[in-house]
């Protein structure tokens, strides 16, 4: 007849393994800590992984026995702060060594070794976390359980128009259309006393690269961009703007053609002068990204034709500055923030015409007359 299998005694084990633990701790100098402090010291750590053995056990233990003022203290620079993004199938060593290399983490061994002990260095998870330096061992081991929501980036282009940034949301995972977005950015009112009265926010939106959640609403990426705007659109910038004699639409409007004409960036400020000159000569602007907005949709499949015909420059519309005087209604584009200091510090000039050299480099000739404007066309 067979013998019955013993069963186990889950309280011999404990008990056979505190004894291990109290062994262990005579190597490492602890020999005068009580069976009763020991308990309660590993209590505070927490349970131990059922996957490990005894032995394993009890040799971890000892070891965070004699660490455990560190596990609740900061675990690395309480300055440092890291973006920490984990691959699908990333080891956990991988992970340590990332926090180590930002300083987040200072013993990589220390918090090895506990994730271990808990089982907690087999299930960190692939995503993004957040940490710091300020982050106890334990509470980092915590963190990288628990990725933080996918993020979609989304970038607005310096020059885009509204349309332009509905096309990339409806290309994302978002979980709203570019439709929906621009019903969000073409809103009769916004609340906030310097965008009153502009119908949409067309140019307000300030180019940049947007961390989205994907059950965010459209409502968030326009609050974002404005937001990002007034940071970036300070007080001192707009009070520039208000020493040029423009109001904050007339400034974002003048800088959106800037945007759109500007490939060269050190040719913004002169730009800008020539169509201060023009405005303040009584001259039409005559800028041919003004005709492109008004234009809109090609069948060629892009926002803004290039090259415009003479027939394009009769188009009927307030945004068309070959036929209209002053500036456009509203911005035709997002700018960026050299057109907006170009519009609060355009440099000093004669020049009243500018057109586009011929060699393809998209820099600009400059003119003081017509006559000179009509030599620097292209052959």
């Amino acid at each position: 007849m067979a013998e019955a299998p013993k069963k186990r005694n889950p309280i011999g084990r404990l008990i056979g393994g505190l004894l291990l633990v109290a062994l262990l701790c005579g190597f490492l100098g602890l020999a005068g800590a009580s069976l009763l402090a020991i308990s309660e010291v590993l209590g505070d750590v927490g349970p131990p992984s059922t996957a490990l053995g005894t032995t394993e056990r009890a040799t971890l233990a000892a070891y965070l026995l004699a660490q455990a003022p560190a596990l609740n203290s900061p675990a690395g620079d309480p300055s440092a702060k890291l973006d920490l993004l984990v691959e699908s199938g990333e080891s956990a060593q991988s992970v340590i060594d990332q926090l180590v290399d930002a300083h987040v983490l200072d013993n990589g061994t220390l918090l090895r070794n506990y994730m271990r002990y808990r089982g907690l260095d087999v299930g960190i998870q692939a995503g993004s976390y957040e940490v710091t330096g300020a982050m106890t061992v334990r509470e980092l081991a915590s963190t990288l359980q628990t990725a933080r929501p996918p993020e979609i980036v989304l970038t607005i282009v310096e020059g885009w128009r509204l349309e332009q940034i509905a096309e990339v949301i409806d290309r994302s995972d978002l979980g709203y259309s570019g439709s929906d977005f621009l019903v969000a950015a073409r809103a009769a009112e916004v609340d906030h006393e310097l965008f009153s009265g502009t119908g949409s926010l067309e140019g307000f939106l300030f180019p940049d690269t947007y961390r989205l959640e994907p059950d965010s609403s459209p409502q968030a990426l326009v609050e974002a961009a404005l937001d990002n705007f007034l940071r970036r659109v300070d007080p001192v910038l707009r009070q520039s703007f208000e020493l040029q004699g423009l109001t904050l639409i007339q400034a974002v409007t003048l800088a959106s053609i800037i945007e759109r004409e500007a490939i060269v960036p050190e040719e913004r400020p002169m730009i800008a002068a020539v169509f201060y000159k023009r405005l303040r000569g009584g001259l039409l602007l005559e800028a041919d990204p003004t005709v492109q907005y008004a234009l809109g949709w090609q069948p060629e499949g892009d926002w803004w034709k290039s090259p415009l015909t003479l027939l394009d420059l009769e188009v009927d519309s307030p945004y068309n500055t070959y036929r209209t005087g002053g500036l456009p209604p509203a911005p035709i584009a997002a700018p960026g923030l050299a057109s907006l200091e170009a519009v609060g510090s355009p440099i000093d000039t004669s020049f009243l015409y500018f057109r586009a050299t011929c060699d393809g480099s998209g820099r600009h000739q400059f003119a003081e007359t017509f006559d000179q404007h009509l030599l620097n066309a292209c052959p």
